[in-house]
């Protein structure tokens, strides 16, 4: 049987948190500083890290209750917490979608309903609730719960097998991948098409991540300390940033071969295109090469922020979508200038670190006060939020 690791890697709070930031601001349209976001530079963006972040730390969660209590007892956390995350999704649902039609009322602007992808509610909202209860209707902005959701309902068995047989799970769940590219597999959305993050191809990533978290990483060291792949890596990301600048300077893009435009394009995030998946390693490579486990830094007071966020992953996550679409009711309404903007994300930033060091401070007190002790970690969005 696989290994369970049992002691906490910080750095996947501190890289969980920044993933937060950086998908507040790639949230809020229009918004110049998302320039400092990693989608602008490469192929991949912050949703990687998140899914794989999450199945290394469902795994670190849930793999040690499966080894000390058996599957049953587990799956019925994993299936719990499912629960709990469906539960956020819904209630975040109502409230983001108070907030969009107050504006629109307050400030008689149709537009937000159809920039936000909430026409439909407002024109059949019966129909449309139902279907949002049923994860198909999913306003913009709110695609990331119900992949998470879906990840947790399924990962159970998955868990089983990765514990026993690692390399045979992560085998099947590129057979899953590959299927889903060439079956088209995808869930149905509502009012049509299918699910912005395809959970057929994305639990991929979510599953090498857990495969990482339970011995995956110790077999990779060899070939992760090398410096023939950290070169390998390091060509890869120059070759992807060299692609990016050809959409945003087009005038640099008779500089790429054809052939080359020909085989990489379209660049699928919603099935996960393998060139995203080849920039997320590449990134990884040079990230623990720059960033190495027990890291004495990590301990410095400057990255507490990100890593109190990320630890509270989910009420970060929740805010972020509540403060992106106030951010850009404030760029709309009020002004979209550049300190405006830069002052808007900094803030936002801010509100989001606040409150991640509130809950933590409330649930210490919690543990404090009498009676039974809530446990130092309990899974969270993400697969683990400290507590």
């Amino acid at each position: 049987m696989a290994p369970v690791p049992t002691e906490r890697d910080l750095r996947l709070d501190l890289f969980r948190g920044i993933a937060l930031w950086l998908i507040f601001l790639d949230h809020i349209p229009s918004n110049a500083v998302s320039w400092v976001t990693i989608r602008n530079y490469g192929f991949s963006d912050a949703t990687e890290i998140f899914v794989f972040i999450s199945g290394y730390t469902a795994a670190f969660v849930y793999g040690r209750a499966m080894r000390e209590h058996g599957f049953i007892v587990a799956a019925a956390r994993i299936l719990r917490r499912a629960w709990q995350i469906y539960v956020a999704h819904v209630f975040l649902f109502a409230i983001y979608l108070a907030e969009i039609a107050y504006v629109v009322h307050s400030f008689d602007n149709p537009l937000y309903t159809e920039e936000m992808g909430i026409l439909n509610f407002l024109k059949d909202p019966e129909v449309t609730i139902v279907q949002a209860l049923l994860l198909k209707f999913k306003p913009v902005n709110m695609d990331v719960l119900p992949l998470y959701i879906v990840l947790l309902l399924f990962f159970p068995p998955m868990l089983w097998l990765l514990l026993r047989a690692p390399s045979t799970a992560l085998v099947a769940s590129a057979t899953v991948y590959a299927a889903t590219w060439y079956f088209d597999w995808n869930l149905p959305a509502y009012p049509e098409g299918n699910w912005v993050f395809n959970p057929f191809a994305w639990q991929l990533l979510f599953v090498f991540g857990g495969w990482c978290a339970l011995g995956g990483s110790q077999r990779l060291a060899r070939w992760i300390g090398s410096p023939v792949v950290r070169a390998l890596a390091a060509a890869y990301l120059i070759f992807a940033f060299s692609i990016t600048m050809t959409w945003y300077f087009p005038g640099l893009a008779v500089y790429v071969p054809h052939f080359i435009s020909d085989t990489i394009y379209p660049i699928d995030k919603t099935n996960l295109d393998v060139l995203r998946i080849l920039h997320f390693f590449s990134l990884a490579v040079i990230t623990v090469w720059l960033v190495p486990r027990g890291w004495p830094k990590l301990e410095s007071p400057i990255f507490w922020p990100a890593i109190i966020c990320g630890q509270h992953s989910l009420e970060t996550f929740c805010l972020g979508v509540f403060l992106s679409f106030a951010g850009h009711f404030v760029f709309t309404e009020v002004s979209n200038r550049l300190p405006v903007q830069v002052l808007v994300s900094f803030v936002g930033i801010l509100i989001m670190i606040g409150v991640a060091a509130l809950v933590s401070w409330y649930r210490r007190m919690e543990r404090r006060g009498p009676g039974p002790r809530p446990p130092a970690i309990t899974p969270g969005f993400a697969g683990g939020d400290a507590t």
